[in-house]
């Protein structure tokens, strides 16, 4: 293969000639490499290595670019960074890096691009292609990095050990990279996950969300997952997903393993939406089952109200792991919360009313409401799971119906607090209450259609009927 081909950007030619001007080597190297090979699409992120300063490289760069972009300058960690292009690039200088037991940040110092291509988590990310103008497009690949991209397999240039334990991340990104490239861990690899499992405990859960993110945002969540439970690192991470695991019996009577179920619903939405919070509804909509799941012999195995507690348990877990506490985490408490209610809906015979409570309840997240309903439907009998869609398709038809006519999602009573309070010469009191919510009421079960005037006679009525007198 000739390796031109993926330096053809002028990015690259300018970053050659400038350090050939500062007389240093230069390599494009990781995750633009591979994704290259694979054909990944254009890439947004370049790394280069430079066998000197990787900051002195990035001000040369800056200063042979047209627009003589801005650089930043992280002294800390001894790199630089450029945007080029709508291209984010970083400059690093090649380094040997020691890490301590308690942390990920190494002790770094200068070394040979041998000795970066050592420090990298895995042999498809250790690819190099030299960027000097004797060698230009030169590919180095000291850890048979391309045969292991052709086998699909994820390994670690040096012993999986060391490489995990020195940074627990890389134990995530190997999951994450196998879950979104559909690769397998090799087998030595996996085990050393498993035996550093407890090491992931030193990284921060901003860090730990980011993968999480990309293997939730994957085309089969659930290859993450499993290998994320395989290892013990989903017990760390997310343990309400763990507690959902296994089958109980008690005489004779057991129930679905819910951990697998909660992992088919969560692929099974990956095929209709590319929504991350959507998927993280799906992966979370069941977590209330393992606090609430009981046996009687009259009813068998219940969860009774595990969407109420599920719905809960959605705000210590975002805040443990520190996403986001805003719209985001409620939309998914909202559809935990309301998870079952189509279930149930599609299991009788679907009224206008029950239509209408739906959409008034679930308002703009009605359409994600029914997605999330739909993947959770999951059963292996042919019979139940065509009676269960089509009986969903009738419950969307007559969301389209009742939405036109009703106009319920997003609901403003047609009376207002103040027009009421006008009415009956009142101040702010509990009365105003009652009688919006006896408009609300009546519009929902179709006594009065969704129109000033109709409400305005049941807001009359309920004013007599509570002994207040129109002036």
């Amino acid at each position: 293969m000739n390796y031109k081909e993926a330096l053809q950007h002028t990015i690259f030619n300018t970053i050659s000639k400038s350090a050939a001007e500062l007389n240093l080597d230069s390599y494009v190297i990781g995750g633009f490499v591979r994704d290259f090979l694979l054909h990944r699409g254009d890439a947004k992120d370049i790394d280069i290595v430079a066998i000197g300063s990787g900051i002195a490289l990035a001000k040369q760069v800056a200063k042979n670019l047209p627009n003589k972009p801005k650089v930043q300058i992280f002294k800390t960690y001894g790199t630089a960074m450029l945007r080029f292009q709508e291209i984010e690039i970083e400059f690093v200088g090649a380094r040997k890096e020691s890490y301590t037991q308690d942390s990920r940040n190494p002790v770094v110092e200068n070394g040979s691009l041998q000795d970066d291509q050592d420090r990298r988590d895995f042999t498809m990310n250790a690819l190099a292609l030299n960027l000097s103008k004797t060698h230009f497009g030169d590919l180095l690949d000291p850890f048979n990095g391309i045969e292991d991209l052709d086998n699909k397999i994820i390994k670690t240039p040096l012993n999986p050990d060391i490489t995990y334990s020195d940074d627990p991340l890389r134990m995530l990104r190997a999951i994450r990279f196998a879950s979104q490239l559909d690769f397998e861990i090799e087998h030595e690899s996996l085990l050393a996950i498993t035996r550093n499992s407890e090491r992931i405990k030193i990284i921060t859960n901003e860090r730990i969300v980011v993968e999480l993110h990309k293997i939730i945002e994957s085309k089969t969540p659930s290859k993450g997952f499993l290998l994320l439970e395989k290892t013990g690192l989903l017990k760390h991470i997310l343990p309400e997903l763990t507690a959902l695991k296994g089958i109980d019996e008690v005489d004779g009577q057991t129930h679905k393993d819910n951990f697998y179920h909660t992992l088919e619903v969560v692929d099974n939405i990956a095929e209709h939406t590319n929504d991350l919070w959507l998927r993280w509804a799906a992966l979370l909509h069941d977590i209330g089952k393992a606090p609430t799941k009981k046996f009687s012999k009259k009813a068998g195995w219940t969860f009774h109200a595990h969407e109420f507690e599920g719905s809960k348990m959605i705000y210590h877990l975002f805040k443990r792991l520190k996403m986001p506490l805003n719209e985001k985490m409620k939309f998914v408490q909202k559809l935990v919360f309301m998870s079952s209610r189509p279930i149930v809906l599609a299991q009788e015979t679907v009224t206008d009313s029950a239509v209408r409570r739906l959409v008034f309840d679930a308002g703009e997240f009605v359409d994600d409401l029914m997605t999330l309903c739909e993947a959770d439907i999951t059963t292996k009998n042919p019979k139940k799971f065509n009676k269960y869609h089509n009986n969903f398709k009738i419950v969307r038809e007559k969301i389209v119906e009742v939405e036109e006519r009703d106009q319920v999602r997003n609901f403003q009573p047609p009376v207002t607090g103040e027009e009421i309070m006008k009415t009956f010469n009142l101040k702010p009191s509990r009365e105003i209450g009652v009688i919006k919510e006896a408009i609300k009421e009546a519009i929902i079960e179709g006594d009065i259609p969704n129109e000033h005037d109709a409400a305005f006679n049941i807001m009359l009525k309920v004013g007599e009927k509570l002994g207040l007198k129109q002036i």
